[in-house]
């Protein structure tokens, strides 16, 4: 198995998705209950994508939206009910209609990665519901960050059951 990022080399990238783990997540041992951590990730992953050009309101604004189509997910460490976490997010890679991300949900009361996860979603235009091109300035946004997050210096330990198409 592959080695993952370190909690101090994640904790540079912008945190996303900033909260204790509440009480209603919890499961019956107190824990985060599984069914939460993709969609904390998921929400730290469409934060993040505000700054490539991917806003909130872009299906209603563009007429396209993200979709997801795949994911891998790695539980390492449990988060307890109260723990602050946060998600991180690197994107590794664009394709004409798809890009590829690993998100990282981070125990920061315990400074430990608590799960990742790898997620290939897509650009689709709403009307057709089927994918499309990114548009240009979409498109010159993800590649600037793909760019970016190939310089940090550290790789992500990738499943290799996803890729870009």
């Amino acid at each position: 198995m592959s080695t993952q990022p370190t909690y101090d080399q994640l904790v540079t990238l912008p945190a996303f998705a900033v909260q204790p783990v509440p009480t209603a997540f919890e499961d019956f041992n107190g824990f985060l209950n599984v069914r939460h951590y993709l969609g904390i990730g998921s929400e730290g992953l469409d934060e993040s994508l505000y700054d490539v050009g991917i806003s909130q309101n872009w299906p209603i604004a563009s007429g396209f939206a993200c979709l997801s189509a795949e994911h891998h997910l790695t539980y390492l460490h449990e988060l307890k009910t109260g723990d602050e976490m946060s998600v991180r997010v690197r994107l590794v890679g664009r394709a004409e209609r798809a890009a590829h991300a690993v998100v990282y949900v981070l125990d920061d009361t315990n400074q430990r990665v608590a799960c990742v996860f790898e997620e290939i979603f897509l650009c689709v235009k709403l009307d057709e519901r089927k994918t499309a091109p990114w548009p240009p300035g979409v498109a010159e946004g993800l590649d600037k960050r793909v760019a970016e997050h190939a310089a940090l210096g550290w790789e992500p330990a990738l499943s290799g059951s996803l890729a870009l198409r």
